[in-house]
């Protein structure tokens, strides 16, 4: 197995490739990690990907990892959409320069806010051509509606005006696949949830699931939710398995 610490374009990331398969051509998927994480802590996936002979990159999130700020976790959740859309613009500089390494299949993945960018990227992005969300959202007007207001609960002030509110969820719309689900267009994409999860809650997830099956009805097999219904926002290792096994599945056709 090799590990390489790269940085493509500005973009810190992990490089892992099964040594026998280490081609430039080799599918792809990008792996992206949670919020308060860090690229390394995410090697799991890549380990069973790699052995399965696919390429993981595992990229640095804006403000995460070797690229933080001295922000506290206020400060930086008061920034999470930021982040998420920087990551979604920085997909594409990824995807471009795969395409010079000659990649023609690219999957795309992560956890908690890695699967958050994961939906916003499939509304963007038509070359992805599989994905996997763990504990993620597709609806992030409703989830940044419902984050404001906790905020204001717990009584802070957020520092944005009512205009800027406007604006952001304006912006945020554009990514919500809860409002483009025609932008999936049949292409396999796994999701994991726990139904005690706290921090993403399951129930909106599981609900759009519901509504866009219809979408597969001529390959149901292309979109699958497999639900813990002990787990909290932490991915069982079956869970992690099952979407190596999905990638790998789609990738190698």
């Amino acid at each position: 197995m090799i590990i390489r610490e790269e940085t493509w374009s500005n973009i810190p990331l992990l490089n892992i490739v099964e040594e026998s398969n280490d081609r430039d051509d080799l599918p792809t998927v990008i792996f992206l990690h949670g919020f308060t994480s860090a690229k390394e802590h995410n090697l799991h996936y890549a380990f069973n990907l790699a052995k399965k002979g696919v390429r993981v990159l595992l990229p640095e999130a804006h403000l995460h990892g070797v690229r933080s700020e001295p922000l506290d976790e206020v400060q930086l959740s008061l920034r999470f959409w930021e982040i998420i859309l920087t990551s979604i613009e920085e997909m594409a500089v990824l995807k471009m320069e795969l395409h010079k390494r000659g990649v023609t299949q690219i999957g795309m993945g992560g956890t908690s806010m890695g699967g958050i960018t994961t939906m916003g990227c499939l509304t963007a992005y038509p070359w992805i051509d599989v994905a996997a969300v763990m504990m993620g959202a597709p609806g992030y007007v409703e989830l940044a509606k419902a984050q404001m207001s906790q905020f204001e609960r717990r009584g802070f002030k957020l520092p944005i005006t009512d205009e800027e509110r406007k604006n952001l969820l304006t912006t945020l719309g554009l990514f919500d696949m809860t409002k483009h689900r025609e932008k999936l267009n049949g292409r396999p994409v796994f999701f994991w949830h726990g139904e005690s999860d706290t921090t993403v809650p399951f129930e909106p997830t599981y609900n759009f699931y519901k509504a866009t099956k219809k979408d597969y009805e001529q390959t149901p097999e292309r979109f699958e939710f497999m639900v813990d219904p002990l787990a909290g926002h932490a991915v069982s290792r079956s869970g992690m398995l099952k979407s190596v096994d999905w990638f790998a599945s789609y990738l190698n056709e």
